[in-house]
């Protein structure tokens, strides 16, 4: 049997990587991303199978899955919810438009696709659903707050989902990573010059610095991996007989568990205002 998934988020980074390793692992992928121009990318990359789908659009969710499944011929052993972005801002200048777009698209669209594939999974009696989450889905850092919200929203819904499923045949997995190198950053850097009127906030001088360090190349930390390290976690989640509920990428991820875990908040909060600005 050959294993078909969907990956969301493919244009770059995770969702590129994971697409590529496990097409190379035979696997039957199919890779979606949310612009047309993209789609034609992946394909000139070698990518076998890619189709248009942006989550923020319910429409796109509809017309992405069906075209998924005619590859497929209407099964799907798994779904990989891999697109996301990160909306920087402090949340006191942070528009309500901003936060509705941040949660359409890490949210509403992936719960959206989720319940569609969830539908499928269980009339066919098997399936692995896999959400990538954050490091910002553990713990709280400054002028991130849309994406906290995004991402720590994602996790209860994950772990409720796996809840309800206990007694199903499927699967469900969260991917916890930290710094992996991506176009996250550039896809950040846009967002908050988007939204942010850096002009009329008190946190002028901060948001300044943070967009130059955004616009740097290279790695965001000493800690950063390539995204390669979330597809070995990802192919445990995927083809292990018990998969992990939890899977923890990169020394900061695992350092946030802990701290989580041990520090009480006030020094947590100390921790977490010193990693951001």
């Amino acid at each position: 049997m050959q294993y078909s998934i969907l990956i969301t988020g493919c244009s770059s980074g995770i969702g590129l990587e994971a697409a590529k390793m496990l097409q190379d692992r035979d696997f039957l992928v199919v890779a979606s991303c949310r612009k047309a121009d993209d789609v034609e990318a992946l394909k000139a990359q070698g990518l076998h199978h890619v189709v248009q789908l942006d989550l923020s659009d319910s429409a796109s969710i509809a017309k992405g899955l069906e075209e998924t499944l005619a590859i497929t011929n209407g099964e799907l052993f798994a779904l990989f919810n891999n697109g996301a972005y990160g909306q920087p801002g402090a949340v006191e200048d942070l528009p309500v438009e901003a936060l509705r777009e941040q949660f359409d698209s890490n949210v509403f669209g992936t719960h959206e696709l989720t319940t569609q594939v969830l539908k499928l999974m269980l009339a066919q009696g098997f399936g692995r659903i896999v959400n990538n989450s954050s490091v910002l889905g553990l713990v709280a850092a400054p002028f991130r707050g849309a994406y906290n919200a995004s991402k720590f929203a994602l996790e209860g819904l994950t772990d409720t989902l796996r809840l309800e499923l206990a007694d199903t045949p499927i699967k469900v997995s969260l991917i916890e990573p930290g710094p992996i190198e991506s176009r996250f950053r550039a896809n950040a850097l846009l967002a908050l010059k988007r939204h942010i009127d850096v002009s009329k906030s008190r946190h002028q001088a901060g948001y300044v610095e943070a967009m130059a360090r955004l616009s740097k190349e290279g790695p965001a930390s000493s800690h950063t991996l390539p995204a390669s390290a979330v597809v070995k976690k990802l192919l445990h989640a995927l083809e292990s007989n018990r998969p992990k509920a939890h899977y923890y990428v990169t020394v900061p991820t695992y350092a946030a568990v802990l701290m989580r875990r041990f520090l009480p908040s006030c020094l947590l909060d100390r921790v977490m205002r010193s990693q951001g600005g």
